[in-house]
């Protein structure tokens, strides 16, 4: 009867292995973006200037900058100067605010601040893709109580992070 407990567990640890042995599970992430790296291989991002009417310095130096990591970071592109296989150039033409509700007082509560950038691109191995003028933007809302200086760098942060993400998709992810 020994034998027989012991022939039974080993047939049983033994299916429990094969069982495990065969199920397999592949955990991996989509794709970020739809490049064919045989072929593009690099990409030229110039830098945008500030043409807003209300400027503030700090905005193209974040953003141009912002824009480069982001390919950086989500591709195995080179940046470039010229002769790229991708080409990025455009520029900020809006950077404003407004009001946006007014309270019972009569007064304006929140102030909704815009960023707009026109973005120009080429693929020079597929230019199908091309597209040129095509305006991206974004907006944060503060509380009017506060001052514009005091939450714009913040306000900037998320704006661009969404405009760049933008660009990226519209250009590499073709999503």
């Amino acid at each position: 009867m020994d034998w027989i407990k012991k022939i039974a567990s080993t047939s049983m640890l033994l299916a429990i292995l094969l069982v495990v042995n065969s199920c397999s599970v592949t955990i991996g992430l989509a794709p970020i973006s739809s490049i064919d790296y045989n072929k593009v291989k690099t990409i030229s991002i110039a830098d945008f200037s500030n043409r807003a009417e209300y400027v503030y310095a700090p905005l193209a130096i974040q953003f141009n900058q912002d824009l480069k990591d982001m390919f950086i970071r989500q591709t195995r592109l080179s940046i470039v100067n010229a002769n790229a296989d991708l080409e990025i150039d455009g520029e900020i033409t809006g950077y404003n605010q407004y009001n946006e509700s007014v309270d019972a007082s009569g007064y304006s509560s929140k102030v909704k601040l815009t960023l707009t950038v026109n973005v120009r691109y080429v693929n020079n191995t597929k230019h199908e893709d091309d597209f040129t003028d095509k305006q991206f933007s974004a907006f944060q809302t503060y509380d009017s109580s506060e001052r514009l200086e005091s939450v714009q760098d913040q306000l900037i942060s998320l704006m661009v992070k969404d405009i760049t993400e933008q660009i990226f998709n519209a250009t590499v992810a073709n999503w």
